[in-house]
């Protein structure tokens, strides 16, 4: 029987959880309140939507709740891209940070067998604040792929602009840019315009050749 893995997260997903901090072209947080934190794991399939609307009363009346919430995305999401950067650059994550998503794995969630249209599912059953299970799969979509995935194909976008992490696909597993379309290609106008600029010659070095 068929057997759906819908509720881990993807590496891509967790990928583009740390991604949720855009440095470029502005600086702008994705997950800047806690309305749009709870949007986002919802439309990445990391929070039901019925827990969303539940959560959202709660931080009506608390909004110091909101806030705490807040702040525990956005430590787990930095360390997260801060173990992500230390394996791009092939040297030890900070232990601060590896003890961040240690705390985030802890959280308690069960997966369980569930009928389905055409055998059974494998869903998740939450214990505790679900905002935290859903934090800690993503944290479990990077530490799988460090531990059993491709962990030499994690990159950190060469545009210091940028800085947005992926995972290299390219054939030759050598690709630099999180996109060809936007750093890619920046970089490569920028290295065309550098080429021609050195390969002008001088308008002051000629008229000294003319001079007598």
């Amino acid at each position: 029987m068929p057997v759906s893995r819908g509720h881990l997260a993807s590496v891509q997903t967790g990928l583009n959880f740390v991604n949720t901090l855009d440095l470029w072209p502005t600086p702008h947080d994705h997950l800047d309140t806690p309305q749009a934190a709870l949007e986002w794991l919802v439309d990445n399939d990391l929070l039901h939507k019925e827990a969303r609307t539940e959560l959202l009363h709660r931080y009506e009346d608390s909004p110091g709740a909101g806030r705490a919430m807040l702040a525990r995305l956005h430590r787990v999401r930095e360390a997260m891209r801060s173990v992500l950067e230390a394996t791009a650059a092939h040297r030890p994550p900070d232990a601060a940070d590896l003890a961040e998503i240690n705390r985030t794995l802890r959280t308690h969630y069960i997966y369980e067998l569930v009928h389905g249209p055409d055998g059974v599912s494998l869903e998740h059953r939450h214990q505790g604040d679900p905002v935290d299970g859903a934090a800690a799969r993503l944290t479990e979509s990077i530490a799988r792929e460090l531990i059993q995935g491709s962990a030499a194909r994690l990159r950190v976008c060469e545009n210091d602009q940028c800085r947005w992490v992926f995972k290299d696909t390219s054939p030759t597993g050598k690709r630099k840019w999180c996109s060809m379309r936007s750093c890619g290609n920046r970089a490569k106008v920028a290295r065309h315009r550098a080429r021609r600029k050195t390969q002008s010659p001088s308008p002051l070095a000629g008229a000294g050749r003319g001079g007598g």
